[in-house]
């Protein structure tokens, strides 16, 4: 991930400071290890007490990875403002066509950017107008949860939805409750998928939901670390107890984490969480994962992240990457899509359009699921998913608690 210049704030303003002046960062501290900013009294108190810099030290996270979530969050924002689908200059109506979605940080400007351009030439002259909100999939999907969990009226959901995870779109409680009543229908241009999924099948056989790419989850290993230990080759290595206390597992990635431990649970039932849980030798921020080797305190041997961050891995050095031979778990990248709006058919053909898949897969490392796109992936790369009928005949919601319970036993 390339670093944005910062302009916005300094490594020595308090966190205060920056909330104050870009309300905008508040949700990216509250879903990565800030809940006390919640409490304007605690944020004013203790957000004025302490340095961003000093804060990041003391939780151990990347200062260089947080900024750019931060800079992400700011210019998203003004993104947002400076465009003609500000939503306080909008109201919806007949005519509306609202985008909904949370998008990884590699990928969210440049899709931004996107959908602004494919706005102003595509509507610019019809009496249709492209409302959307694009947040950072850093900041949760707590956001997203609670504008569903308001509505009662499927006529008032947004036409569109993007976002990686089950939980948001699995729940009874959100979009689930509609989904069962037939309001959502896969209206993607293309029913082949990418031929990088051959081993795989991604397309919902009740045309419910549609994927246009996905994260796949990788080991990175540390081969000083490692020592006489073989180095993992598949998931099921991982649980073996040589390598208990060695792994750093992304919890803080909840969409990859829920992924992980569903797929685990699949495979290898509670005990094979449990072993997961035991493997676990800390839960790092991929970027820290990337520089382990310099970490005088914690180095993991093993490490599982997203198939981009393995990329910042220096030539030559003691990490490589390795990509699992039963598969990469993979957290989908899923678009619902309303039954019957042929209003908003242009934008679903848009955001599945060969452009949107350039940046998904060649700028994020998101493979993607259009067929006319090279995913550059080595051809004996395979995924490992949950599978369509494994999804309808479980409450996946609960079975992720059920996991995350699981897995804190210990």
């Amino acid at each position: 991930m390339s670093i944005k210049k910062n302009s916005y704030f300094k490594k020595e303003d308090t966190i205060y400071k920056i909330t104050e002046e870009y309300s905008e960062t508040l949700p990216v501290f509250l879903s990565n290890g800030f809940p006390q900013m919640e409490d304007d009294n605690k944020r004013k108190t203790l957000g004025n007490s302490i340095s961003i810099k000093q804060a990041l030290l003391l939780k151990g996270k990347s200062y260089d990875i947080f900024e750019e979530l931060l800079i992400s969050a700011i210019e998203s924002n003004r993104l947002s403002e400076d465009s003609t689908l500000n939503k306080e200059k909008q109201q919806y109506d007949e005519n509306s066509i609202f985008l909904l979605g949370a998008l990884p940080c590699p990928v969210r400007i440049p899709l931004l950017e996107f959908v602004q351009k494919f706005s102003k030439t595509e509507y610019e002259n019809t009496p249709y107008k492209l409302m959307h909100e694009l947040k950072a999939a850093s900041e949760g999907a707590a956001w997203m949860e609670n504008r569903i969990k308001s509505i009662e009226n499927p006529n008032e959901l947004p036409d569109i939805f993007i976002s990686a995870g089950f939980e948001t779109f699995f729940s009874d409680k959100g979009i689930g409750k509609f989904k069962k009543d037939g309001v959502f229908k896969n209206r993607l241009p293309f029913k082949k998928f990418n031929t990088s999924f051959d081993n795989i099948n991604l397309e919902d056989p009740k045309e419910h939901y549609s994927i246009i790419s996905v994260v796949p989850a990788v080991f990175l290993v540390n081969t000083k670390e490692l020592g006489d230990l073989p180095i993992p080759k598949t998931w099921e290595d991982l649980l073996k107890p040589c390598y208990e206390n060695k792994i750093s597992i992304p919890v803080g990635d909840f969409d990859l984490f829920a992924s992980l431990l569903l797929n685990i649970h699949k495979k290898y039932g509670e005990e094979g969480v449990r072993k997961l849980s035991k493997s676990m030798l800390s839960a790092m921020h991929p970027s820290q994962m990337v520089k382990s080797e310099k970490n005088k305190n914690e180095r993991p041997a093993v490490t599982i992240m997203p198939y981009f961050f393995t990329k910042m891995v220096k030539e030559g050095g003691t990490m490589q990457a390795v990509w699992p031979e039963d598969g990469a778990i993979i957290s989908p990248i899923f678009m619902l899509t309303k039954a019957n709006q042929e209003k908003s058919q242009s934008l679903i053909n848009a955001l599945a359009s060969d452009d949107v898949a350039k940046i998904l897969s060649h700028q994020g490392l998101f493979p993607s699921t259009n067929p006319n796109i090279e995913n550059r992936l080595d051809i004996k790369n395979k995924f490992m998913w949950l599978g369509w009928e494994y999804i309808y005949e479980n409450n996946i919601p609960e079975l992720i608690e059920q996991c995350i319970d699981i897995f804190n036993e210990q």
